[in-house]
């Protein structure tokens, strides 16, 4: 499958200006997605609480697209579990791109309720305003964690297992009421399964950072970096690149397609000592005395799986998926964005 379809949807996009809900607009995907969309001549809402996102992600997308552009982005400040602002964020909207959640397994095991509270009942309330709204599409961020302990590799959307954390419970609830509404009052959506997404303005600091921008900073900063378990764990990494076009061609895409859950992802497998490789190699490249740095082992992390792989066929027929950044030209992507940060340029 070559990008040729999704090229030519962009192309689409930028003669047929729409109007575009972002929720957790100032997060890592959605600021992403907010980019492209702005660059793209489209006009855009946000919504976010600040929980997970960050200003600075806004202010660099200013930076990062015309004036012009970024007057046509409309921000509002708020909260995915009051209703009346998910029915505010939706008014006069043609698609919804909904990334807001809290996400990590380990958040979700220390305080369920509040991850209950943001990923289902804010999930809720967005269905229900975009419903009302007769928005055209409504794309919501999914979760390989909905695979839980089902054992086959690669996953396919149709076989899933038993939940392993309060996350994954909220993820796959996600997905039912998708389906529900669906089934009962004609709304459908498209859900994306997500296998861990990595690049620029993915947030290195805090409890719950992800592996890959913890490591850089790690090393970058001559700070321990620590692998959970033996390193023999894998993961289908997927540049935020990927995913962006995923979101752009579920939400365009015909009807048929509706109504149903993609893997996104690029296909292969990474263990987390291969990664750790991947990564060192790449700061040294601006730090050679990070070249003969060491991880450091510990327990393995309650909640996580052993192995993840996604099969990506569904997508690449329906969709037109072609994921264009495998994990070392991901990296190569990322290792720029983040070693200008952290070191300057």
């Amino acid at each position: 499958m070559t990008m040729q379809i999704y090229q030519d949807r962009l192309e689409y996009l930028q003669a047929q200006p729409t109007t575009w809900l972002v929720t957790g607009v100032a997060g890592f995907i959605g600021s992403n997605l907010l980019e492209t969309l702005l660059h793209l001549g489209q006009r855009v809402v946000g919504l976010d609480n600040f929980a997970t996102g960050y200003q600075f992600n806004l202010t660099e997308v200013e930076e990062r697209v015309t004036p012009e552009a970024w007057q046509q982005f409309r921000f509002i400040e708020g909260d995915i579990r009051d209703l009346s602002t998910c029915r505010e964020a939706c008014t006069g909207v043609d698609y919804v791109l909904h990334q807001a959640a809290l996400g990590s397994v380990p958040r979700s095991i220390e305080d369920p309720i509040t991850t209950n509270e943001c990923n289902i009942t804010g999930f809720l309330n967005m269905l229900v305003a975009a419903r009302d709204a007769r928005v055209r599409r409504m794309v919501y961020a999914a979760s390989s964690s909905t695979y839980g302990d089902f054992p086959g590799l690669p996953k396919v959307e149709e076989q899933i297992g038993n939940p392993l954390s309060p996350y994954a419970v909220t993820k796959l609830v996600n997905e039912l009421y998708a389906d529900v509404f669906d089934r009962a009052y004609g709304f459908a959506t498209i859900g994306l399964r997500y296998f861990n997404i990595f690049g620029q303005r993915q947030d290195p600091d805090g409890a719950y950072a992800a592996v890959i921008p913890k490591w850089f900073a790690g090393l970058l900063q001559n700070e321990t970096v620590f692998i959970n378990g033996d390193g023999e764990t894998s993961r289908d990494f997927c540049f935020i690149d990927n995913c962006v076009q995923a979101n752009i061609l579920a939400a365009t895409t015909g009807e048929e397609v509706a109504g149903q859950v993609y893997n996104v992802a690029f296909g292969e497998r990474t263990t987390l000592n291969e990664l750790f490789l991947l990564i060192r190699e790449r700061v040294a490249n601006r730090a050679p005395s990070v070249a003969t740095a060491e991880p450091v082992y510990r327990d393995f992390r309650a909640g996580d799986v052993r192995h993840s792989l996604a099969d990506i066929g569904k997508a690449r027929r329906l969709l037109g998926y072609a994921p264009e950044f495998s994990i070392q030209s991901g990296l190569d992507k990322a290792a720029d964005w983040y070693m200008d940060k952290l070191l300057g340029p």
